[in-house]
């Protein structure tokens, strides 16, 4: 029994678009010297400047399916060559030498000092396996680092969102006002790199079989800036040196080519490209799992980024997506505007694929969706444009990519037709469905469940939209970091969330949510992909 959305006219807010929005929180951020305070912040404070300065730390990234890994990691050039190689294996004595491939990186970027940047894809990875590594920086090794596989009958994944490494800029710490100044002067990425840290750290505690991350985006806060001391912070984080993360490129990843230099991110598509890169896929275990770089407008781009996935691994349990936009949110500062800009035209998308689960960030709060799928009405389609010098997006206003309209996104006192383009757009976007079930375990569902992750290192948050809408079934924001954990094999998806006090414990904010399939949910798939596969041969 399936219930029909009421489209109904929503309130007009007046919400800045604005990614540092007046809606974040000026009260609650996560203070480093005070969770911190008996856990390592004088020591990282004392060391700080080492850790800014420091480039070269190395990011694990999930390979195109579990038997790989992927590298990536700056080298300071030098009179040698870059040498881009990997040494791996079980064996300490003997490891196995994997060759990539290396580039210069953007000097404007690192303060005019030359790095190159090196991409290695180890491969014959197999489960319940220790591993060991050393990266190459010009001939010279690293220390050795350990790496487990764990079992890929039930994948264990953590996922998280906007860890905003210098994000807290503003916010008063011991008397002074963080700042988001160059390299070791960056104290909002001091704070929020030992955040991050202290997250990652806390959910290994618990959750020693974590098979990788996945990253819903803006791992960093500078946009269209050099930010490679932010980048160090969130790279410095103890449990990355054992732990992939399969990142998603995030409004402020996207307008420079530093993300796409330290991380090497597998089958990576052409579409959905901005100066960060695109859309890519891997396999793991039961799951596709298909990353959208939905900074890009263009959704034939995503829909086509997601037919390659699907015809490279059709026999996958599950489809689940990541994208930064929370297209189903429930934040203040996006949910209702800039956040939900490709919900009419992802939503179909998404139902002629099948995906089981989408994971969005963006809206620094949690939420969980109802399950939705598409009212088959026609509706608009918008986009963002970016300001007049390139620097950032345009965040006051929505596009209409057909009639070229510009709809504010917060218009000003008492202009009535603006008001009113405002209101059409946010009516245009109730373009879902949503699926009638009942409780927290559900069979077959037709509809897409809608994650949105809060920030795992609480460098900034945004308050709740004052009315919940009716697609969201469960939401929480107590200023505290936030991550989940999915458990995921062939017959069932489960995700549990939780937040971390200041004092270091871990509670629960939501009750499991758990989809399960049986044969016929298969089945299904199997014939939405050909009949996708048809719709995009025909067109």
């Amino acid at each position: 029994m399936k219930r029909k959305v009421v489209a109904a006219l929503m309130t007009v807010l007046a919400i800045a678009g604005t990614c540092p929005a007046v809606y974040a929180s000026t009260d609650h951020y996560n203070d480093s010297s005070v969770t911190g305070a008996e856990s390592g912040w004088s020591e990282w404070t004392a060391d700080w400047e080492n850790i800014a300065a420091d480039y070269t730390k190395v990011s694990l990234t999930p390979g195109a399916d579990e038997s790989e890994l992927n590298f990536a990691w700056y080298s300071e050039k030098t009179d040698s060559e870059a040498t881009p190689i990997v040494h791996f294996g079980t064996d300490q004595a003997a490891l196995e030498a994997f060759t990539g491939t290396s580039g210069d990186v953007d000097q404007t970027l690192t303060g005019d000092t030359a790095y190159t940047y090196n991409h290695v894809t180890v491969t014959g990875l197999e489960p319940d396996t220790t591993y060991f590594y050393t990266v190459e920086k010009n001939g010279e090794q690293s220390d050795v680092c350990e790496y487990k596989t764990q079992s890929l009958d039930s994948v264990k994944i953590l996922y998280v969102g906007d860890p905003q490494i210098g994000a807290s800029k503003g916010q008063t710490q011991n008397g002074a006002e963080l700042v988001p100044d160059d390299g070791a002067a960056n104290t909002a990425a001091c704070n929020d790199g030992f955040a991050w840290n202290r997250t990652l750290t806390t959910a290994v505690t618990e959750n020693p079989d974590l098979n990788f991350v996945i990253s819903a985006g803006d791992q960093v806060n500078k946009t269209g800036k050099p930010k490679e001391e932010e980048y160090a912070a969130y790279l410095n984080a103890e449990a990355l040196t054992g732990l992939s993360v399969a990142t998603t490129i995030g409004n402020h990843d996207s307008l420079n080519e530093d993300y796409a230099y330290h991380f090497n991110n597998p089958n990576a598509t052409e579409n959905g490209t901005t100066a960060a890169g695109g859309d890519y896929y891997y396999s793991y275990g039961d799951g596709l799992f298909i990353v959208l770089n939905t900074n890009n407008y263009n959704a034939a781009e995503h829909s086509a980024a997601i037919q390659e996935a699907v015809d490279a691994y059709p026999d996958a349990a599950w489809r689940i997506v990541t994208m930064h936009q929370d297209i189903y949110g429930s934040g203040l500062d996006h949910s209702d505007t800039d956040g939900m800009i490709l919900r009419t035209q992802l939503t179909p998308i998404f139902d002629t694929f099948n995906i089981d689960v989408v994971l969005q960030g963006h809206d620094h709060t949690y939420s969980r969706s109802k399950m939705l799928y598409g009212d088959g009405q026609e509706h608009q389609n918008y986009e963002f444009t970016l300001n007049e010098d390139g620097s950032d997006y345009d965040w006051d206003h929505a596009t209409n990519t057909a009639s070229g309209e510009k709809i504010a996104l917060a218009p000003e006192e008492g202009d009535e037709e603006a008001a009113s383009a405002l209101a059409a757009f946010q009516e245009d976007n109730q373009c879902y469905t949503i699926e009638d079930v009942e409780g927290n375990t559900v069979t077959n569902p037709e509809g897409t469940l809608y994650m949105t992750a809060n920030s795992a290192s609480g460098s900034k948050y945004y308050e709740l939209i004052s009315t919940q809408q009716d697609y969201i079934a469960a939401r929480s924001q107590n200023w505290l970091p936030s991550y989940s954990v999915i458990t995921m094999d062939a017959d069932s998806f489960a995700i549990d969330t939780y937040q971390i006090t200041d004092d270091g414990s871990v509670e629960s904010i939501d009750d499991t949510f758990t989809i399960e399939k049986t044969g016929a949910a298969s089945e299904s798939s199997e014939t939405a992909s050909d009949t996708a596969e048809s719709e995009t041969t025909a067109k």
